[in-house]
């Protein structure tokens, strides 16, 4: 197996160096959309990458905790990454809706709070909104549950669409209390106050984490890598992982890995778990 790359930030390598010597006290933490599972054009057909299951297995029993922050709903991201029953990830938990939703292998179950209202408001005017946007073939809505999702990845020109949509898609959103997130050809409407970053800090604190590794690829993604930097901040080494695409380019500019997409994830995490012995 080639070697894992080299951080290319002190604080990189120090976050590195932490979880090699104390791997019983880190924090393993992932996206899955583009970090785990390919991006294909339907969703619904999204699975995490063949190998991706066999290395968090092979990693998960030697660090303090492993856990997969989505903007899916936690049940829907266990089906897509067959995370369920799968011996070496008795201890995973998935974090859906950015937080609000918990799964954790232990007990099987998903908890969760009511929904916010305003979702199935904005939904029911979605259609209106997107025909006084304008005609764009291909784009579609995605129901998400907790949230609503509008992709253009299948229109003719997808980055028009988006950007013509993100307007109209923002004042929807306020009108209900909503925000909008914005990813790779997609804009979603979701309640407000719950990120990546919160989610991953409050499981940091949950766990006792004294070393944390995060690896995304969209937008979404950096409140998680701030969250990091902040706890690098205080004192917490840390590693930020990019899932690596052309589409997005933000992330890799603040990351001090940067991987060829859901593979260069899989080849880092068997990596790291050949690593821990």
């Amino acid at each position: 197996m080639d070697p894992m790359p080299t951080p290319a930030t002190q604080p990189g390598r120090d976050g590195l160096a932490a979880l090699l010597a104390r791997p019983r006290a880190a924090l393993v933490g992932l996206d899955f959309d583009g970090t785990l599972a390919p991006i294909v054009a339907d969703p619904e057909q999204a699975r995490a990458h063949p190998e991706a299951v066999p290395a968090l297995a092979a990693l998960a029993p030697k660090v303090a905790s492993v856990t997969v922050i989505t903007g899916r709903p936690a049940g829907v991201a266990v089906r897509y990454g067959g995370f369920a029953g799968v011996p070496g990830l008795e201890h995973l938990t998935v974090l859906g809706h950015y937080g609000a939703e918990r799964w954790d292998a232990v007990t099987g179950t998903v908890t969760a709070p009511a929904p916010h209202p305003g979702v199935a408001a904005a939904r029911a005017e979605l259609p209106g909104v997107l025909d006084r946007a304008g005609a764009w073939p291909g784009t579609w809505i995605e129901e998400k549950g907790r949230a609503v999702a509008v992709h253009t990845r299948r229109a003719a020109d997808p980055q028009a669409a988006f950007e013509a949509l993100r307007g109209p898609l923002t004042d929807l959103a306020a009108r209900h209390g909503l925000i909008v997130e914005p990813g790779r050809m997609v804009l979603e409407l979701r309640p407000p106050g719950m990120d990546k970053g919160v989610a991953l800090a409050d499981h940091v604190r949950r766990t006792g984490a004294e070393c944390v590794v995060y690896a995304g690829d969209d937008l979404g993604d950096l409140p998680a890598f701030a969250a990091v930097d902040k706890l690098r901040s205080d004192g917490v080494p840390g590693l930020l992982v990019c899932s690596g695409s052309t589409e997005v380019t933000e992330l890799a500019e603040r990351a001090d890995v940067v991987v060829d997409g859901p593979a260069g994830v899989v080849h880092l995490l068997r990596s790291l778990a050949a690593q821990l012995g």
